[in-house]
């Protein structure tokens, strides 16, 4: 059975919540982190963690739903991002903090997916879970290397 349009609707809100928090997180790891190579991942990843938000926004519309305007530190999925802003002690330390933000992330579009979407909207979900599954294995990888 399908989820009804307002548990949809808060689905949804919860994924753009969890990539405002990213895009947001990303953007204070890549304003300071050190390594040029990183900044800019984590640059592109604030930008598509914005993109993915937008889409999402999106179709909350389209089910005639109001989108989430900003993260929540406060929601109900801890979404890992919470002590990036006061970590000053290097790239090794952020890219932790990333990882743990992608964990939480990760969480929650698993979440997410094992309702019964409506075929619209499945596969916006399945495609940025793709990418930010993609992004977590690979920033996993930076944080092992690093250890």
């Amino acid at each position: 059975m399908a989820v009804n349009r307002e548990e949809l609707i808060e689905c949804l809100n919860d994924l753009i919540q969890t990539c405002r928090d990213a895009e947001n997180g990303f953007q204070t790891a890549a304003d300071n982190v050190k390594s040029p190579e990183l900044q800019k991942f984590f640059s592109e990843c604030s930008v598509q963690r914005a993109q993915f938000a937008s889409e999402l926004e999106s179709e909350v519309r389209q089910l005639g739903g109001s989108p989430a305007k900003t993260g929540n530190v406060s929601a109900a999925f801890h979404r890992g991002w919470i002590n990036i802003k006061s970590i000053v002690t290097g790239d090794d330390a952020i890219i932790a903090e990333c990882e743990r933000g992608e964990d939480a992330a990760v969480e929650n579009y698993q979440r997410v997916l094992k309702q019964n979407l409506p075929p619209n909207v499945l596969p916006v979900a399945k495609h940025q879970f793709t990418q930010v599954k993609r992004s977590h294995d690979y920033i996993r990888q930076l944080e092992r290397k690093a250890a």
